[in-house]
């Protein structure tokens, strides 16, 4: 029962956990109201929350094996006590800043639930669970709608002490119902990072984490102050649209892990990208509010899917350092929604406008997508040098003159020839003397003709040692027909003679 109730308790943990988060940049509107902040520092005090939610993401994950999600989960809400209500009572800048830096804390948990919750699903499964459980992102957009109708009512203070409450609840909620037989694993983190800082996969992973779920977030934070100061939209309507654009990334999400559980993860990203960076172009070009939101939206579809492929991703490539590598992928996702702010902010002072920074988005887009076309197909090269490795039998390939190229594991088994031995040499080498001349001539006819030949013939080993083999040539030919290659494949047939 305990196990069965893990997936919506832990969704339920980062929905709360993602409500908290952005307390201040969905109530900015209110806060700035009673407390003056430089139009400079707006940016700021919304991003700074971000840091630490991204940074404590990679022990978090971490821990998670090690403790468990029962335990990272109680802490981490016990430890957000504080945050927020030092916020409900400030009165100035630092204090917003201080208050801001320790809700990270509510972003970091993250990272808990995509360690944990693959433990209890099979692996076909997990593209799903974890898009389910990434889904608690909507948690941003209960208190971005929320919250600012709340702050009208009774102020922003008093609302900010609501979420204490909140709070309170699902620390009982974990003590009791959280997994306490959750399966622990022990690997020192330091032997885990060594085992994945070298893996280009990883931080590939982590660029493409840092585009979709940073824009998610860098939209999340910065659309109620935009739609309010540049569009003109009042503050309600603001928070009403931010909420709708989180909506919809979020439900896209646990839809993006169902998809690439079923079909081919990187070509879904591949789509994802190509989109991005049409929709980044057209936001540069500052269009109407209604393009403007067309934008928004399929920039809020591309992220959700992108956020559920990646997470299906990692612990394909990664079953055995998951934690780690959630942490950090997780990681740069969360510095993704610090930067774009931060950046868009400084562009504005320069030169007065947003473009920019939105064109930046479709270039970093467009390189995302050159990546994945890549890794595409270095994981088909890489499966086909498995076969060719991995094979039993020998193969041997061989260019158009006839000397060899490429040779494998096996043929250096059954021959005694180590590839650098052989490679620029003729196959005549493994010749046993012991075919008629005309032997060699009827081959090579038969492969010009029918572009195959195979049968028995007798080769020796490099100790001189004649043996029979099963052979097989194939010639490879390119789109004019024309022969390119040879490849030869054979096996050990001489006690199945005897």
């Amino acid at each position: 029962m305990i196990k069965k109730i893990q997936l919506p308790l832990q969704t339920l943990n980062l929905i709360v956990g993602f409500m908290i988060w952005v307390i201040i940049s969905s109530l900015l509107p209110y806060i700035t109201d009673d407390i003056k902040i430089p139009a400079d520092q707006l940016s700021m005090v919304t991003a700074i929350p971000v840091i630490l939610g991204s940074v404590l993401r990679i022990p978090l994950g971490y821990y998670a094996n090690i403790f468990g999600a029962r335990i990272l989960f109680l802490v981490s809400f016990i430890l957000l006590l504080f945050p927020v209500y030092y916020i409900s009572e400030a009165s100035s800048l630092t204090d917003l800043i201080i208050g801001g830096l320790f809700l990270g804390i509510g972003g970091a948990v993250f990272s808990v639930g995509v360690t944990s919750l693959p433990k209890y699903y099979p692996k076909e499964k997990h593209g799903l669970v974890n898009g389910v459980y990434g889904a608690g992102n909507i948690g941003t957009a209960v208190t971005t709608f929320a919250a600012p109708i709340i702050a009208t009512k009774i102020g922003w203070a008093p609302t900010v002490k609501l979420y204490l409450f909140l709070l309170l609840l699902f620390i009982l909620l974990n003590f009791f119902l959280g997994d306490r037989k959750e399966v622990k694993v022990k690997t020192p983190i330091v032997e885990q990072i060594k085992g994945v800082y070298k893996n280009q996969k990883m931080w590939f992973f982590s660029l493409f984490y840092f585009i979709t779920f940073g824009s998610f977030v860098a939209f999340t934070v910065y659309l109620p102050n935009f739609l309010v100061s540049n569009f003109e939209l009042d503050k309600v309507d603001a928070g009403m649209r931010t909420a709708g654009f989180i909506a919809v990334a979020t439900l896209m999400r646990p839809a993006g892990g169902w998809l690439a559980d079923r079909f081919k993860p990187l070509f879904l990203l591949m789509g994802t990208f190509a989109a991005y960076t049409l929709s980044a172009i057209l936001l540069a070009f500052s269009p109407s509010i209604g393009l403007y939101s067309v934008g928004s939206l399929v920039i809020a579809v591309c992220a959700g899917i992108g956020n559920g492929v990646i997470f299906k991703l990692v612990p394909l490539y990664f079953n055995k350092q998951a934690g780690i590598v959630n942490g950090i992928v997780s990681m740069m996702g969360g510095l993704g929604g610090f930067f774009p702010p931060v950046l868009l902010s400084a562009i504005h002072g320069i030169t007065g406008q947003y473009s920019i920074g939105f064109m930046l988005l479709s270039q970093v887009a467009l390189a995302s997508l050159v990546l994945v076309i890549w890794m595409y197909y270095q994981d088909r090269l890489s499966l086909q040098s498995e076969v060719f490795n991995s094979t039993g039998q020998g193969v041997l390939v061989t260019d158009v003159s006839g000397k060899i190229m490429a040779v494998n594991p096996a043929f250096t088994r059954l021959t005694g020839y180590v590839e650098k031995e052989v490679v620029g040499e003729k196959p005549s080498v493994l010749k046993s003397g012991r075919q008629p001349e005309g032997f060699y001539r009827e081959m090579w006819k038969a492969i010009k003709e029918k572009g195959v030949w195979q049968g028995e013939i007798w080769n020796k080993r490099k100790n001189g040692e004649a043996y029979l083999q099963w052979l097989t040539i194939s010639a490879v030919k390119d789109e004019t027909g024309d022969d390119v290659r040879y490849v030869g494949t054979f096996s050990d047939i001489t006690l199945e003679k005897s």
